[in-house]
This record gives structure tokens, C-alpha cells and sequence, in this order.
């Protein structure tokens, strides 16, 4: 079982999952930077591209948002279909033109210099349903899993779906997992709420210009009850009395089931302090995660992937090696399933397991990596062990990590991760100050730098310094400032 914690602010709010005591899942929404996901936009072709076949939207942000031909969907279509002689797919010059106005939604938040990506079919989640408006087709969870219950579901859904056609409503619907135990009111309900969104949605498109915000996700206090309780919440407590009665109002209406678990928190101590979450977050930004049995991961996330690094660090407790590195790799596997989630890791993602020489320990690793990643609720794809034995793997990425967003680059060593010695700092004055005696004639040359810089200068680069003097027939002093850091200096010409 596990419990759900809300914290909840003004300016910020955090939820917590936590199982066993330990937190699996961390989620922060900033009311200034709320996220996009969801959210749906009139907008306006800005660009069309066809050597990348895609197009920038704008939908009245700082960046236009990105489009590509594989998420155009127009009257029902997709670019993947063909051309009517079945050669070739369209491609999307002739499908949209500058200027035009496409009802739009976002399926990935802005990251780094990205600007959003977007899809034209749009799909509104419900409770137990996700409507998709310009589709006919009924979808189930893959998570719903025997057929007889996944086609009694459907036929369902078929006779429910059937009723609204003849007032004019059509569009498809993808049933969640948590539907498979739904009456049918439930279900009725859900599309009634569904379509009524949407006929709001098409009615705004009409009547409002380009870059409107047309419809907007629920707020992550209430995503809690919508994605996040299921049968295995044993409870919701959240430290708001205003948020607890808004969540409960919501709950009422859509998810009573989820709201018989919401608890309002009224203690002294702060709500994440009664598992100790803060400290948890804390080691979450830190590159190294040590393990229980004393090895230890190194996690190094870049633009272009993330690295995890196993190693066995001072664990020796088992009866030989390779029972040690078999150990550490099988309690290496459970705790990078939960920082992926933790840290919200997305991209491509490659695992360095310690080498194992055994074919049945690689394998019993991997089976207990895919049993983690598969609690996931984001989409994760994991292959094998490559030549290198490197387990490589992709876990889709719709919002910032959780360093990203909690985060800002190092000013010091500009996000490199270190700087240079104070020597080199010293032979790079010291290169600087001959390369400037060339083009200039001062009567002296001033040096302000880092303290620990002046004082190598001074101490063992003294000498240097006497030479470079005398060679350039100019007198060089010495400025020591505190608030330089190693590789902030200036020149000064008198």
C-alpha cells in the first residue's frame, strides 16, 4: 500500500508517494510555471519546414511550439496515410500553410531551449475515460489484460458511446485501467463530462483568435485523484483546509471512490517532515545515491542522455566476487527504478551494471530492472545488455527532471562540473599579460584575481612572475579581490 502526501502553498505544491516509508514519486507544480501537458491552444502557423516536415506553431508563448507530420492529424487522417494512387505519404506542405488557424495541444513542456511540442488530435482525460474528439475508434489499457475482459469492456463502451451519435456527438474513447470495475453510469457520466469539454473547446476555436488558451489541464492537486490514487492508496492528507475542500468538491462529483481516502492533515510538524521527504529531494539532486549493502550509483544527466554508473563500493559481504557484484547489481536495479521516477529521468537513459561473467546473473538482473520499471507510471522501453554490457533504455519525457526544474546551472564553473587549478589560472595571466605587452605600452600591468590565484603568483609562480617582468621590461602587481572565484581575474592597464 501506499500513502499520498500534498503539500500545499500559494506559490507552490508537492506530492509526495511514499510505500514502505520510502518515497517513490515526487511531483512539484510552481504556480508560475505551471506545466503545458495537456493544455489546448488555438494556434497559428508560423513556419512551414518541409525539409524537416514539420512546422512551428505559435500559440502565444515566448517560443513557437513544434509540430512534426508524424502528430498531424487532420479530418481524421494522418500524413501516414498515402496519396490516392497508395505510393507515397503526404507530406505536410500540402496539408498546412502559413497563417493558417489549427486547434492545437501541447504533448511536451517547453525543456531548455525546446520549445513545445504539439499534436492536432487532441485527447481529454477523464476519470475512467480519454476522449479522442476527432477519432471513432474504442480503445482499452493495455494494463487491462485478459481478452474475455477487454471485449466485454468494449461491447460496453460500444452500446454507451452509441446513444450520444444521434444528438451529433461522435469521437472515440480509450478506457483506463481503473475502468475495468465501472458501472455503466460511471461510464455515462464520464463521456457525458468528456463531451461537454469538448463542445466548449470547439465552441471557444470559433470565436477567439489565434494563441488563446482554449482548455487547461487540472491542477496537480486534483491530477492526484485523477492519475494518481488507485486501489493501492491507502490514503490522501493534504495540509491545506482551502485545498482540502476544493479537492473533496472536485472528488465528489468525479472520483468518489478516491475521495473516501482524502484526509485533511492538521499536525504541528510539516507534513513532509513525517517521512522525512525533504531530506529525500535532497539526496534525489545529488550525483552520487549510495546503497544499502554499501555500493553505490553515480548519476550524470546531459543534454543528450542520462548515465547511471553501478559500483560495488565497499560492499564485500558476500561468499565470493562474483555473488558480490551479482548482489549489487540486483539491489542496484530496484533503486535505479525508483530515482528515474524520483528524479522524473526522461530520454535516453544508459545503465552500467557492474560486468557479471554469468549468464544466469545477467539475466536474473534484468528480469528484476524490468519488475522495477514496470511500476512506472510513464512509458519506459528497455532492451538487453549490449556487447558492452550496457542495458540501455528510453522513458518518454513530457516535463523537466527534477534538477531541472528544482535547479539552476553552476555560475562558477558555468555547468561543467569543475574548474581549473589555480595554477592554470596563473600560466594563463601570465600568457595573457605577454600576448597585451605586444599591442600595448602601460606603464605597468595589474593583476585582480582570486585570492588563492595571488597567492601561488606570489609563492611558488614567483619566480615566473620575476622573469615575465623582465622580459616585457614592465613592473606586474598584485590585487587580491574575495569575491572572485578561481577563474575570475582581470588585466589592468596603468
Amino acid at each position: 500500500m501506499e500513502d499520498i502526501l500534498i503539500n500545499w502553498s500559494p506559490q507552490e505544491t508537492r506530492v509526495a508517494v511514499v510505500e514502505n516509508g520510502a518515497v517513490q514519486e515526487l511531483h512539484i507544480e510552481r504556480t508560475l510555471e505551471r506545466g503545458l501537458v495537456g493544455n489546448v491552444y488555438l494556434g497559428k502557423v508560423a513556419r512551414v519546414l518541409p525539409g524537416m516536415q514539420s512546422a512551428f506553431i505559435d500559440i502565444g508563448l515566448e517560443r513557437a511550439a513544434f509540430l512534426h507530420v508524424a502528430d498531424l492529424h487532420l479530418n481524421g487522417a494522418t500524413p501516414r496515410g498515402h496519396h490516392g494512387d497508395g505510393s507515397q505519404p503526404v507530406p505536410i506542405e500540402r496539408l498546412v500553410y502559413e497563417g493558417q488557424a489549427l486547434t492545437v495541444q501541447v504533448i511536451k513542456d517547453p525543456i531548455g531551449t525546446k520549445g513545445a511540442r504539439l499534436s492536432t488530435q487532441i485527447s481529454i482525460a477523464g476519470r475512467l475515460l480519454v476522449h479522442l474528439p476527432q477519432d471513432n475508434h474504442i480503445g482499452i489499457s493495455q494494463k487491462i489484460g485478459s481478452p474475455e475482459a477487454r471485449d466485454a469492456l468494449r461491447t460496453r463502451m460500444q452500446a454507451l458511446v452509441s446513444v450520444g451519435v444521434q444528438d451529433g456527438n461522435t469521437g472515440g474513447f480509450i478506457l483506463r485501467t481503473n475502468a475495468e470495475e465501472a458501472s455503466d453510469d460511471e461510464l455515462s457520466a464520464d463521456i457525458a463530462y468528456l463531451r461537454k469539454t469538448w463542445d466548449s473547446i470547439r465552441d471557444k476555436s470559433l470565436r477567439q483568435p489565434p494563441g488563446t488558451l482554449l482548455f487547461q489541464d487540472l491542477s496537480l492537486v486534483e491530477r492526484v485523484l485523477r492519475d494518481l490514487a488507485t486501489e493501492r492508496t491507502n490514503s490522501i492528507r493534504i495540509d491545506s483546509k482551502l485545498q482540502y475542500e476544493v479537492l473533496r468538491g472536485f472528488g465528489e462529483t468525479y472520483m468518489p471512490a478516491a475521495t473516501a481516502k482524502l484526509d485533511l492533515y492538521r499536525g504541528e510538524r510539516p507534513i513532509f517532515d513525517l517521512h522525512n521527504i525533504d531530506a529525500e529531494v535532497a539526496r534525489a539532486l545529488a550525483r552520487r545515491v549510495d546503497l544499502k549493502s554499501g555500493g553505490y550509483l553515480i548519476i550524470d544527466q546531459t543534454e543528450a542522455m542520462t548515465t547511471i554508473d553501478v559500483n560495488t563500493g565497499g560492499f564485500v559481504g558476500a561468499r565470493n566476487f562474483d555473488d558480490t557484484i551479482f548482489k549489487t547489481n540486483l539491489e542496484a536495479a530496484g533503486a535505479i527504478g525508483r530515482q528515474l521516477r524520483l528524479r522524473n529521468l526522461g530520454g535516453i537513459i544508459i545503465v552500467d551494471f557492474i560486468d557479471m561473467t554469468r549468464e544466469e546473473h545477467k539475466t536474473a538482473v534484468l528480469q528484476e530492472f524490468r519488475k522495477q520499471l514496470s511500476r512506472d507510471r510513464t512509458k519506459v522501453t528497455v532492451g538487453g545488455f549490449t556487447q558492452l554490457g550496457l542495458v540501455e533504455l528510453t522513458r518518454k519525457r513530457t516535463r523537466e527532471s527534477l534538477s531541472r526544474m528544482l535547479c539552476e546551472s553552476c555560475p562558477t564553473c558555468d555547468a561543467r562540473g569543475q574548474v581549473k587549478t589555480a595554477r592554470s589560472i596563473c600560466y594563463e595571466i601570465m600568457r595573457e599579460i605577454l600576448r597585451e605587452s605586444r599591442q600595448f605600452n602601460p606603464r605597468e600591468f595589474r593583476v585582480v584575481a582570486a585570492a588563492n590565484v595571488v597567492e601561488m603568483l606570489l609563492d611558488e609562480e614567483s619566480q615566473h612572475l620575476a622573469g615575465l617582468s623582465d622580459f616585457i621590461g614592465k613592473p606586474i602587481s598584485l590585487t587580491a579581490e574575495p569575491a572572485n572565484q578561481t577563474e575570475h581575474y582581470d588585466i589592468v592597464l596603468m
